[in-house]
């Protein structure tokens, strides 16, 4: 099939990538000149595993270009892939204005009589494939196209391989012919096909995210109460996930959620609820949690030093949200060292790949590390705050031959605890006995 994708940031690179991969022609488009001239010249403006090898093969056999040109784009192509930005805006809502500018543009661009479908995979607000439907037609009332909501499901830092085993594929239309379309062009991927309307499609997206969050967020609430009462709470988790209709996943307690989905979807699913006159109490209370959650660390900080942190010196191994990613988007690092910031504590920061996009957020004082060693070299307390490989290889014997102060804070539960405590660390978790 021949595909247009609108936008090259996570979803959209990815997605147009892994349907050349997959034997399509396919064309991505953006906006900005020096991203699309990267793209040709071989550079990847993100930091995905697994994802350059995929870009440069399939541009060298022909099947994937980059361009800034969307009508051409659009004209050429059987299915128009929406994949642009839909961020938060200040009342929680998604800012809908990079979608619908591409609606408009689509509509001045099928000025023909070829059947096209057009595909929403942005996370957008229930009723948007309508919305786009009717923004195309008001430029031309006669174009041949079924508006369509395929919502992604993929991980940063593992995008390619959820592109690759998705758990299902939704499509959600009221089109048979579209639906057949769609799902000759999955087939490949999985047989997990469900066909639903689109509302429901967009709905299935923002309900996914915001009960994984929901998940987190109580975990982490459990987590602080085992603080107070001394029970560990990987036994609590290990117990819980062995019933089947609780499970394992997303049971790690730690200091909360962050990137580009989690935050952003359980405030707009609330507020396409609070605009109807409800008011999801449920989702307020995970996004509090979450809200508070990383400056458990702060807090723990606090104890171990009977409240006086002022001038110390603490290392934070890891800055971005996640490993595998250069994400910095609600990281919970940036809360975090404004917090000690606030406090007076001289930071000393790792992290391998997002070095670069925590510069341009954080100000005031900040020593970034060329390692993790390098990061816990004199300090006082050391907090893991991402889960990097490089973090996690540094020994509790290591650190201590380098530190001023042999303390820990695992905002992670990544360390063996026993380990910390045997070499002589005061060693705190996050609910963890």
């Amino acid at each position: 099939m021949k595909l247009t994708v609108v936008g090259t940031g996570y979803v959209g690179l990815v997605s147009g990538t892994s349907f050349a991969e997959l034997g399509n022609d396919v064309i991505c488009v953006d906006k900005i000149p020096e991203k699309v001239d990267r793209l040709n010249n071989g550079e990847i403006p993100i930091y995905e595993p697994g994802l350059k090898e995929l870009v440069d093969a399939n541009r060298a056999a022909g099947r994937l270009q980059f361009t800034t040109e969307l009508q051409p784009a659009v004209r050429a192509s059987d299915i128009v892939i929406i994949a642009v930005g839909t961020p938060e805006s200040e009342t929680g809502a998604a800012n809908m204005s990079y979608v619908y500018g591409v609606a408009d543009e689509i509509g001045e661009a099928v000025n023909d009589d070829k059947f096209r479908v057009v595909v929403n995979k942005s996370t957008v607000p229930v009723g948007t494939a309508d919305r786009v439907r009717s923004l195309i037609a008001d430029k031309n009332p006669d174009a041949k196209i079924e508006v369509c909501s395929v919502p992604e499901f993929l991980r940063e830092g593992s995008a390619v391989k959820d592109t690759f085993n998705p758990d299902r594929v939704i499509i959600g239309t009221n089109s048979d012919k579209a639906a057949e379309i769609l799902t000759e062009l999955h087939q490949p991927l999985t047989d997990n096909i469900v066909v639903t309307d689109p509302r429901s499609s967009e709905m299935i997206k923002y309900s996914s995210n915001a009960f994984l969050a929901t998940k987190i967020s109580f975990v982490n609430e459990v987590a602080n109460i085992c603080d107070y009462y001394g029970a560990d709470i990987n036994a609590v988790t290990r117990g819980m996930g062995m019933d089947n209709r609780i499970g394992p996943k997303f049971l790690n307690a730690g200091i909360g959620y962050g990137g580009s989905c989690f935050p952003k979807d359980v405030k707009a699913i609330k507020h396409l609820a609070e605009v109807k006159g409800y008011y999801p109490q449920l989702l307020q209370a995970v996004n509090d949690v979450n809200e508070k959650q990383s400056l458990r660390m702060v807090d723990h900080l606090n104890v171990i030093f009977n409240e006086d942190i002022r001038n110390i010196t603490v290392a934070l191994l890891g800055l971005a949200f996640k490993p595998n990613t250069d994400d910095m988007r609600e990281a919970p690092s940036l809360k975090i060292i404004r917090s000690l910031q606030e406090y007076g504590v001289k930071v000393r920061a790792f992290d391998p790949v997002a070095e670069d996009n925590a510069r341009q957020l954080l100000e005031g004082d900040v020593y970034y590390a060329e390692n993790a060693l390098d990061a816990c070299e004199g300090a006082d307390a050391a907090m893991l705050v991402t889960e990097w490989e490089e973090c996690l290889q540094v020994t509790p014997e290591k650190l201590k031959s380098i530190m001023k102060k042999p303390v820990m804070i695992d905002g992670r539960n990544a360390f063996k605890a026993k380990e910390f405590k045997e070499a002589g660390f005061i060693y705190h978790g996050i609910g963890r006995k």
